[in-house]
Formats: C-alpha cells, sequence, structure tokens
C-alpha cells in the first residue's frame, strides 16, 4: 500500500508494480481537496516548474541522470514534457501530470483507489509507504506522531507567482539566457534602472503580508525564501538573489542592468510564465500592486498569485532506517518531503528507493541502499544519519558527497575537473549497484514508459 500520489508515491508505485507487485495507490483528491493543489492529478506539481539543472556536472544534473539509470517513470515524463528552460529541465505542468497519472492508471498491477487513508492499519507483513508530502491530512499527521513517539517538525514553503503571457510589455523586456547557456528565448527578462530598483525594494518593506495564525510559525526553508523576507535582510540582498544581473546584457544599452526579474515559461504554448524565485505571502492586492510595479508587468494579469503552505517532515535521523522505513515500525516506509528532502527530484528519488526497499522486504532480501559516493546514496545517508538535534531538509549538493582522493594539486584546485570526476565515480559506481538488475529488464522498463507518454 502507498499513501500519497504525488511524487514519491506515483514513482514508488511504478517501480513495484514493475517489478510483478501489486500495488493499491491512495489519494485523497479529489474528495479531499488541499489548499495547494488545484486538480486531481498524480504528480501535480504545485510550487515551480522547474526540476533544476540539466547542465552535465551539476549535483541535480547528476540526480536525474542516476535516477534515469534506475529507470525512473517520472524523470523519463519530465523528459518527454519538457519547456525550454536554458540549462535547466522545466516541465509543462499539465503534460506533467497528465502523463504520470496514465502510466500509473493504466498499469495492471496498480489499483488507484481515490480515499483518504486516515490511520496506519497493521498489516503485518505487508508495507506501507507513507509519502503524503507537506500537506499531509491532520488526521494521518496525528497517526504518524502517535506511531513514532515524536512530533512531526513543521515549517512553511511559498510558492512563485504565473503571469498571462499576452499581458507583458515586451518594449521593456528582453529575451536571454544567463550566460548565453540555453536557448535565447528561453528566459524573458525584465531590466530595472538603480531607481526603480529602490522603489520595488521600499514597497516591498512596507507591503502588507498575509497575516500568521496564532499557531503557525514561520520557519522558512533557506533556500525558499519569500522576496518580502530577503528584502528585509538588506537593500541589496535581492541583488544577489533572485533579481541577480549577473550574465545578461540589456540590448541597447550593452550594459548588464542595475537588478533583473527573470520569467520562465511555464508551458511549451508560452501563453504563461513564471516569476522565477519570487515566491512570496503578500496579500493578493498587494502582490498585484507591487509587482506590477517591475519593468514589463505593468498592466500583467495573473494567472497565480504567491502563496505559502505547510510543509510537514518527520526527523528522518532519529527515525528512519537507511532503507527508509521507521525503526518502530520497520513494515512502515516514509519517502518524498515528508522524509525530510526538499525539491522535486529529491522527492522522486526517496519513492524510487522506498519501493525497491519494499520490494526487497516482500522478497526477503536485505536492501542495501546506492554507495555514498552517488547522489542517491548521499542523499539517503544525509537524512538518515544527519545531526537530529539540527535536522533541517535538504536539497541533493555536492557537499553530501564524499570528496575525491588521490588528486593531484592541479585537479584538486579545479572545481569543475573535481565534479566532473565525481560525476564518473558516481555513475560508475551507480552502474555497478545496478548489476543484478537485468540489462534486459531496464529496456523492457523503459519501452513501458515511452508507451504510457
Amino acid at each position: 500500500m502507498i499513501a500519497g500520489g504525488g511524487l514519491a508515491g506515483s514513482e514508488a508505485a511504478w517501480q513495484l508494480a514493475e517489478r510483478g507487485i501489486p500495488v493499491t495507490l491512495w489519494e485523497m483528491r479529489p474528495t479531499h481537496r488541499t489548499p495547494a493543489h488545484k486538480t486531481d492529478r498524480l504528480a501535480e506539481l504545485v510550487c515551480s516548474n522547474s526540476l533544476k539543472s540539466n547542465a552535465r556536472g551539476a549535483a541535480s544534473w547528476l540526480l536525474k541522470e542516476e535516477l534515469r539509470r534506475c529507470g525512473s517513470l517520472l524523470v523519463g515524463c519530465a523528459d518527454k514534457t519538457s519547456v525550454p528552460a536554458g540549462a535547466a529541465l522545466a516541465v509543462d505542468r499539465e503534460r506533467f501530470s497528465l502523463a504520470v497519472t496514465s502510466a500509473i492508471e493504466q498499469h495492471p498491477l496498480i489499483e488507484l483507489r481515490r480515499q483518504e487513508l486516515c490511520g496506519i492499519p497493521s498489516c503485518k507483513g505487508m508495507p506501507l509507504l507513507v509519502a503524503t508530502g507537506p500537506l499531509t491530512s491532520d488526521a494521518l499527521a496525528a497517526e504518524l506522531q502517535r506511531a513514532t513517539g515524536r512530533e512531526n517538525l513543521a515549517f512553511y514553503d511559498s510558492i512563485s507567482s504565473i503571469v498571462d503571457a499576452e499581458t507583458l510589455n515586451m518594449e521593456r523586456i528582453f529575451p536571454a539566457s544567463r550566460y548565453g547557456k540555453g536557448g535565447q528565448e528561453d528566459y524573458l527578462n525584465c531590466p530595472m534602472s538603480e531607481q526603480e530598483y529602490q522603489a520595488f525594494y521600499e514597497a516591498l518593506l512596507r507591503a502588507e503580508a498575509v497575516q500568521a495564525h496564532e499557531f503557525e510559525h514561520l520557519n522558512y526553508f533557506e533556500a525558499c525564501l519569500p522576496i518580502e523576507e530577503l528584502a528585509r535582510r538588506g537593500v541589496d540582498t535581492l541583488r544577489f538573489g533572485p533579481m541577480k544581473p549577473v550574465g545578461l546584457i540589456e540590448p541597447g544599452t550593452n550594459k548588464q542592468p542595475y537588478a533583473v526579474v527573470q520569467l520562465r515559461p511555464e508551458n511549451l504554448r508560452f501563453s504563461s510564465y513564471n516569476l522565477v524565485g519570487f515566491q512570496n505571502h503578500l496579500k493578493f492586492p498587494e502582490q498585484k500592486r507591487i509587482l506590477r510595479m517591475i519593468p514589463g508587468l505593468e498592466n500583467a494579469e495573473f494567472l497565480r498569485y504567491g502563496q505559502i503552505h505547510r510543509n510537514t517532515y518527520i526527523n528522518a535521523p532519529r527515525l528512519l532506517e537507511p532503507n527508509l522505513s521507521l525503526r518502530r515500525l520497520p513494515d512502515v516506509f516514509i519517502a518524498g518531503q515528508l522524509s525530510g528532502v526538499e525539491g522535486y527530484v529529491e522527492c522522486i528519488a526517496t519513492g524510487l528507493l522506498a519501493g525497491l526497499a519494499m520490494a526487497c522486504r516482500l522478497r526477503q532480501e536485505v536492501f542495501a541502499p546506492p554507495p555514498q559516493t552517488t547522489a542517491l546514496g548521499s542523499l539517503v545517508h544525509y537524512i538518515t544519519h544527519a545531526d537530529p538535534g539540527n535536522y533541517q531538509p535538504a536539497n541533493i549538493s555536492y557537499d553530501l558527497l564524499p570528496p575525491m582522493e588521490g588528486l593531484s594539486r592541479k585537479l584538486a584546485r579545479d572545481r569543475q575537473a573535481r565534479r566532473e570526476r565525481q560525476c564518473e565515480r558516481a555513475l560508475a559506481d551507480l552502474t555497478r549497484w545496478l548489476e543484478p538488475t537485468s540489462q534486459k529488464g531496464q529496456e523492457e522498463a523503459g519501452s513501458r514508459i515511452i508507451a504510457a507518454l
């Protein structure tokens, strides 16, 4: 059984079913809706439409490449539904979630049950994966608290605004990718002069935010801070963050702007754009007023305003085994954001690993996670071995991978060369880890993914 039809739950269901194991996938939508989701589709992306860098050598590229080699359904769907985004892998949200939903619904060994799983059933010998994400229902969250003996920790993620492409003033906007990477039309750029930036900054400082409830403690994830929070940290914080102008030259002036707001396409029709890094928690009228101060957005119509949403996760180092099962309830597995990872691809990764571990449990085999030298292995090692007294969710980064040893002084000083060596080592070690899986089986799984799309 799997609770949650998001990124992790859908990936785990596919991995189990592809190994001949029948799966019941519980998804409470549309019977019970959430504040963030808009549809009843599986693997709906509610924040950005980007799965981060797809440039060879980046840590996020390495994680996606490892998932591809493991036969990931969701990364395969992302590749097939991608939209131009420079060096990043961004997807058409609708086509992506439709592709995942179609693949899951059509698999003969997966039963999609549109119901809320309110508790943890006592089914000894039948593994249960809980992958209900940041908006885990109150009933199941309370059950998890009772089962683990620990309270779930909570902080709040914010999501960016989306604008209608037809309402953009293209006389003030220029297309370009930073440093010329990717296609020329992949990003739209709204340049700001120093005076325009200063006015925007001061408006943010005075903006009226959504009032938090008394029970809410807004402990934001540092990598996903709202723009108003960044503004409070200093006048230039935004210019060194989501509004950094480096790598961009404004046509006509041939100069680097003082600040830039980048827009990324939401779909292949280029009918809407996401304000990159512009997640916020302002009231909707305030968002409309202040974001229209951005050059080119003077008359923009907003298809979605920025919002804040709850993110619940367990203290994984204290509660989880390396196979992602609970120490106190070995038949209960945890994956996705609930396990303490942050990011779409990281959620997919834990879902894939949890699915493989559950398959091993049913076959009475011992599951050995990928080596720590791989992106997959380093991620699961972090969430199960980090300091439980100061635990915070993690994205994949080279900091999680062990350093390369025995490098010459020249290579040791060359950051890019070190990363290339780490990638080579990771992929070689992953290949050895995957050797028990037949090449024929991987090819057949890949063919079924393509057929489902």
